[in-house]
């Protein structure tokens, strides 16, 4: 058939195969990782930065379910991020994608290990549990760089 796209559970059904378990390992994992993340994000406490700050915005890595919320980047794009040392989805007035923002990122200022550089931090500071947690998920996914 020479289909090489995605197959999906109504993908399988059309071509008359039985979607079992070991069909789609990879589609119950990124379902089960997306809940992870979703579940952490939650944990995450949050804080003012100061406005136009960017001192925590670096190349960072993430799990391949994080980076497929984000946009896509030409390799002209990454390549003049890394240069500069930058996220590649740093723009002119901050994060560009700051609701989607990888764990790595949710971190910054959050957790006495990942401090801000300016001193901002929430009330209170991630549960050690919680960043134990994120650490965790994150040496145990596959990691892309952003």
């Amino acid at each position: 058939m020479g289909n090489t796209g995605r197959l999906t559970l109504s993908g399988a059904k059309l071509l008359g195969q039985n979607p079992t378990p070991l069909t789609f390992p990879v589609l119950a994992s990124m379902s089960c990782n997306s809940q992870k993340i979703r579940a952490l994000r939650q944990q995450i406490p949050s804080f003012e930065c100061v406005p136009g700050c960017h001192d925590c915005c670096g190349p960072v890595t993430t799990s391949p379910e994080e980076m497929s919320r984000l946009p896509r980047k030409t390799r002209a794009e990454q390549d003049a991020a890394m240069d500069e040392l930058n996220c590649v989805h740093l723009g002119p007035d901050g994060c560009t994608v700051y609701d989607e923002r990888p764990l790595i990122c949710r971190l910054f200022g959050t957790t006495k290990t990942l401090p801000c550089p300016n001193g901002r931090r929430p009330v209170e500071l991630i549960h050690p549990r919680v960043e134990k947690q994120i650490h965790e998920y994150m040496a145990s996914t596959r990691q892309v760089l952003v």
